[in-house]
């Protein structure tokens, strides 16, 4: 079992820069480097972030960028979304000690893993938390249950500085590790085109929380590259098959 390797940190249309400092002066606190911005709301970089790290320049100048999130995610094969309530996912929800023990145990083995993290107005969209394997909620009094960004970044942090200072991680699964984000969410636009050809997204309106739906349930399953490519073959075997009925009716009807 190799030497745990401490979770990214994605920010995904953070909106203060003050806030992203914050972030970043927390992680250096606990031994976290890699972070990634996607999409602020104010554009990137912002010599407010500096100012607020309080001198934890290096995770701020080697923070990566990103347009969107799903190529933040592109390379992680465990993530945990950050959010005050579930948001109708069905998903495995977490305490920040459970989500630690979690990820440590996932890192130990090789995986990369991630914390993700919403704006600080209105936290993940539910096509965010979507594209997650597990939901860490952070047990706050119900009088006052916001929690500032760099608040939350900081107690998820911690309980992973914990478990670095505990000892060897129980096995994280048996196997193959799981697939990349990039193939899981190759499987999930594959399986969609195909749906919609097949006029499976009826009616409209729904398309949306159906697809999350969808992503949802495969993710869950902690899919492998060998897997991933099994079901791919099948969405194209079936999708052929689709193609030679129409061509078979087609003739009938001549």
């Amino acid at each position: 079992m190799s030497q745990p390797t401490p979770p990214c940190v994605i920010l995904d249309h953070p909106q203060l820069a003050e806030n992203i400092g914050a972030v970043a002066r927390v992680m250096a606190n606990f031994g976290l480097t890699d972070l990634r911005i996607v999409a602020p709301q104010r554009g990137w970089p912002q010599q407010r972030a500096w100012e607020a790290s309080s001198g934890a320049d290096w995770v701020l100048d080697d923070a990566k960028l990103f347009d969107s999130l799903e190529p933040a995610l592109a390379d992680l094969q465990l993530v945990h979304a950050t959010t005050a309530r579930p948001r109708e996912a069905v998903l495995p929800v977490l305490t920040p000690r459970e989500g630690a023990a979690n990820t440590h145990a996932a890192s130990a083995e090789g995986l990369k893993v991630g914390l993700l993290f919403g704006p600080e107005r209105a936290g993940l969209e539910k096509s965010a938390v979507a594209l997650a394997h597990a939901i860490v909620t952070i047990p706050v009094d119900a009088r006052h249950h916001s929690l500032n960004l760099a608040q939350a970044v900081a107690i998820n942090a911690y309980e992973w500085r914990l478990t670095v200072s505990a000892g060897a991680p129980p096995q994280f699964r048996d196997g193959p590790p799981p697939a990349e984000g990039a193939m899981m969410l190759g499987l999930f636009e594959h399986l969609e085109s195909e749906l919609e050809e097949a006029g499976f997204f009826h009616p409209p309106e729904k398309r949306p929380s159906m697809i999350r739906n969808l992503r949802v349930a495969l993710g869950r399953a902690r899919l492998n590259d060998q897997e991933v490519r099994t079901f791919r073959g099948v969405i194209t075997a079936l999708s052929k098959g689709r193609g030679q009925t129409l061509a078979r009716l087609t003739r009938s009807k001549d």
